[in-house]
């Protein structure tokens, strides 16, 4: 966690019946760090934000912004911005209008009004547009003069809501640069909801992974990816091949895992017995093809199922002992593996995540 949050919520709760939408929650947020909440639908992760906002009390619990308890304290009175995945710019209003409306509403005077506007249609690069209306606008400029209006008052924190779901992939992955550079330029604190573990990636300083209504892990891209602590994070960032298993022998940080390919070998910090049943998670990219013979590494006979070129990489697919498909992904023009050979594919025992089954 952050050493000093601007955002805290600490034990929060939030129970409609029997329903448990937010389970004990507690999440930190720097000042001025851009942080995700990713997750399946149901997970929680919005109930959170409209908390965060002032629409959703806690059942349980006390969110904390800038040292000051807001739990209880109604929306308008939180300093918070939103920006929608639906942009809810008012069609009747040119952008200038739209921009500088909650300004206006607070009684600043029209010139500073008309400035600041101009400076937040110079930060997302449509200069232009003062006087034009959102329906002359495409997508991800209505999405842009929505966010210059969510951060025109210069809120605390900025909350966003899958704001780029309405947009096609291209200009979606254009909205995320963007998104993720006016950010850093105003420096406000940001959480923002997505299901999209890919955008989460791109734009994040870190990203809290939530399932069931609780935060199974919270850290930067590299480490949910390089190093996932449960079996939820691992399948959710990123792809995963998993091998069920039973542990056979623990020594130190290095495991012995009895499976239906043989003996795997692995690399554990988790609290694990001989005996426990779990499961190894292995990276698609980690899998190779013909890998040396090693001591602390798996190779094992398999046939190749199918090989398909995708530019960057050959998405290739193995059967072993005819009862486990992994996936692997090998760079390079050179893996060019027939389908129905056989070859042998292993990885390095590092290489080898262990998770409770």
């Amino acid at each position: 966690m952050p050493a000093q949050a601007h955002v805290r919520l600490e034990r929060v709760s939030k129970q409609y019946g029997s329903v448990v939408a937010l389970d004990d929650v507690d999440l930190d947020i720097a000042k001025g760090e851009l942080l995700s909440v990713i997750g399946p639908s149901g997970c929680g992760k919005t109930t959170l934000l409209r908390m965060l906002a002032g629409f959703v009390d806690p059942s349980a619990g006390r969110i904390v912004i800038d040292g000051q308890q807001v739990t209880g304290v109604p929306p308008e009175r939180r300093s918070i911005g939103m920006v929608f995945q639906s942009y809810a710019l008012f069609p009747h209003l040119t952008v200038g209008q739209n921009v500088g409306f909650g300004l206006v509403e607070r009684g600043v005077p029209r010139a500073r009004v008309r400035e600041r506007v101009a400076e937040l249609l110079a930060l997302i690069r449509l200069p232009d547009v003062y006087d034009r209306f959102p329906a002359q606008l495409s997508g991800g400029q209505q999405q842009r003069v929505a966010l210059a209006r969510a951060v025109a008052c210069e809120p605390r924190v900025l909350l966003m809501d899958e704001p780029l779901g309405a947009l096609d992939l291209k200009l979606r992955e254009a909205m995320q640069i963007e998104i993720r550079r006016i950010q850093k330029a105003l420096g406000t604190t940001t959480l923002y909801v997505t299901h999209d573990q890919s955008e989460a990636m791109r734009i994040s300083d870190r990203i809290a992974v939530m399932n069931g209504g609780r935060i199974e892990q919270c850290g930067c891209a590299a480490d949910l990816y390089a190093a996932p602590r449960t079996r939820f994070v691992a399948e959710f960032i990123g792809k995963m091949n998993f091998v069920p298993g039973t542990v056979v022998q623990r020594s130190g940080d290095a495991v012995s895992v009895k499976t239906d390919v043989g003996l795997v070998h692995a690399r554990s910090d988790a609290t694990l017995a001989v005996g426990d049943a779990v499961v190894l998670g292995v990276r698609p990219e980690d899998v190779l093809i013909d890998p040396a013979e090693r001591s602390d590494g798996t190779r094992v006979s398999a046939q190749v199922e199918e090989n398909a070129y995708l530019g960057t990489f050959n998405e290739i697919r193995v059967r072993v002992n005819g009862n486990l498909t992994l996936q692997i992904e090998q760079r390079g023009r050179d893996a060019q593996v027939a389908t129905g050979s056989v070859v042998h594919v292993g990885w390095d025992a590092h290489r080898c995540r262990v998770f409770h089954a």
